[in-house]
């Protein structure tokens, strides 16, 4: 038997919104860590909050409905998820991922994307988010590291071969840096260079003196595509960049990674990398519309598309590696 047509997707839809405000409000009163820390009730959690009881009871029931919270008589409990990822106490915390996520100049995009569309790009510039030193890479690096720590150990696994080898490693566009990080706390003798605008290398400096590897950390400010990339390195990693450009633009930076490695050396790439389908898994496909919105000619691109670039740019192999539990993917490419 066939199912009546609802309209519910489309009333969810329109009504995403909410969800997204109800969230940041959460988040703004800490109201996840103040539940994990023992206030249960609307009543405790209001005057820990300084909010009102009516508006706690309703915004922690709607959190409830959507799947932040559960609820049991009139107390309030994290869901596993909330708990690892929105209690300020965990180690995974995201909470800070808000500032970026919702900036305002990002959402400005999706604000403009009849506009985006019609272009087949961003409508707010010529370039988006990919222009010459642009400060929202600033928010970025600090706001994305911590869910950048899984795919970047994710990542390092992928290395393989004894921990104490020499690894030279080339970071293309650090930002945070904790990809390289994630390779010099794994191999004691990595020695990482990271590239990336200054304003935004001193927040990678900062993370690897945290990390108690600057001794081993090397800085190199400026444009990917202006700089001399040095080398030779053993590895090289394109993480969350190629998917800003066109592919006749990934195949230069996939030349140029190309003509910085060692003999046997490899490049990393990280980058949500959909099925041939385009719209499987759903979690990875929607990016292309973030990139549609937010970049000129930025897309999400299938491991066959990539694998094409690095042939192109001189490499003799690539691997595709699905990453779980992460909704990215890598690929591997081997220069001969």
């Amino acid at each position: 038997m066939s199912s009546h047509p609802s309209p519910a997707l489309f009333f969810d839809t329109l009504s995403a919104f909410q969800r997204t405000e109800a969230l940041r409000t959460a988040i703004e009163l800490d109201l996840f860590s103040l539940v994990a820390s023992g206030k249960r009730s609307a009543a405790q959690l209001a005057t820990a909050c300084n909010a009102s009881p009516r508006g706690i009871r309703i915004l922690a029931d709607y959190l409830t409905i959507i799947g932040f919270l559960s609820k049991h008589g009139d107390e309030y409990e994290l869901t596993p998820d909330s708990d690892a990822f929105l209690n300020r106490k965990s180690p995974a915390y995201l909470g800070g991922v808000l500032d970026f996520m919702l900036t305002p100049s990002l959402r400005e995009c999706f604000q403009q994307l009849t506009g985006a569309v019609r272009r087949g790009g961003t409508a707010l510039s010529d370039e988006g988010t990919v222009s010459h030193d642009n400060p929202i890479w600033v928010d970025f690096a600090r706001a994305m590291g911590p869910m950048m720590r899984l795919p970047a150990n994710l990542l390092a696994n992928l290395v393989g071969g004894d921990t104490q080898q020499p690894l030279r490693v080339l970071d293309v566009a650090a930002g945070h840096g904790l990809f390289g990080l994630a390779i010099a706390e794994r191999y004691p003798n990595a020695q990482i260079t990271a590239m990336d605008w200054p304003n935004v290398l001193a927040i990678a400096a900062e993370n690897a003196k945290r990390a108690g590897v600057a001794d081993r950390h090397q800085l190199l400010p400026g444009s990917a595509f202006d700089v001399d990339w040095g080398g030779p390195y053993d590895v090289v990693l394109l993480t969350n960049f190629l998917h800003h450009f066109d592919l006749p633009t990934c195949k230069l930076l996939a030349a140029k990674s190309h003509a910085a490695l060692a003999p046997g050396g490899r490049t990393f790439t990280l980058e949500f990398i959909p099925d041939p389908d385009r719209i499987t898994p759903p979690s990875t496909a929607t990016f292309a519309m973030t990139m549609l919105a937010t970049t000129a000619k930025g897309d999400a691109y299938t491991f066959a598309e990539y694998e094409r670039v690095f042939r192109d740019g001189g490499f003799a192999r690539s691997e595709f590696h699905p990453l779980p539990p992460t909704t990215q993917q890598a690929v591997v490419s081997y220069r001969s």
